[in-house]
């Protein structure tokens, strides 16, 4: 599964894979405070990236929920990794905002660093707790506005866990740019 989407001179993608195999220049990692292996999203790519990764978190001093911090990439394909905690799922108004701007503050860590391509996981979904079709649709319209004003992201990819999640997303997707219209 792929769908490929244009937002303004950016390619928006959606598929089912691994994000620990992506040839982007940066992947996401759905991290937690302290930047540790964990498990989930992120333990798969501490264990993909090798024990180097782990010792370069540790000098970052953890991260709070909404922010990104950027680390290099180890033995992963991607140059580098940026690290973002999303929020713990609670059912209050700060959640939303909190995972929108763990996708913002992520997409502008890319940008400074002049990252031309990323990939994201469904960054709260998994032990967060976060509902995935309201999770989807945060984080679609986070990285859609952001790349209406940021053309020199070129390839954002949503790399989703399961065919359910895929179609989640994709669903979400299409919503928002009919209501776009």
């Amino acid at each position: 599964m792929n769908t490929q989407y244009r937002i303004n001179k950016s390619v928006l993608e959606l598929k089912v894979g691994d994000i620990t195999e992506e040839d982007t220049d940066a992947i996401v990692n759905a991290a937690n405070t302290r930047l540790s292996p964990g498990g989930g999203v992120s333990g798969a790519i501490h264990r993909a990236a090798g024990p180097g990764l782990w010792e370069e978190c540790k000098k970052l001093g953890g991260c709070n929920t909404g922010e990104a911090k950027l680390t290099g990439g180890h033995n992963l394909k991607a140059r580098y990794v940026i690290h973002t905690v999303g929020p713990v799922y609670s059912g209050s108004a700060s959640d939303s905002k909190n995972l929108r701007n763990s996708y913002y503050n992520s997409l502008l860590l890319a940008s400074s660093h002049n990252i031309k391509s990323i990939a994201f996981p469904s960054i709260s979904t998994g032990i967060f707790g976060y509902p995935a079709k309201d999770a989807s649709l945060i984080a679609l319209q986070a990285i859609i506005s952001f790349l209406e004003e940021h053309p020199e992201i070129e390839l954002v990819k949503m790399v989703l866990f399961s065919e359910e999640d895929y179609q989640t997303y994709k669903s979400s997707l299409e919503k928002i740019l009919k209501d776009r219209k």
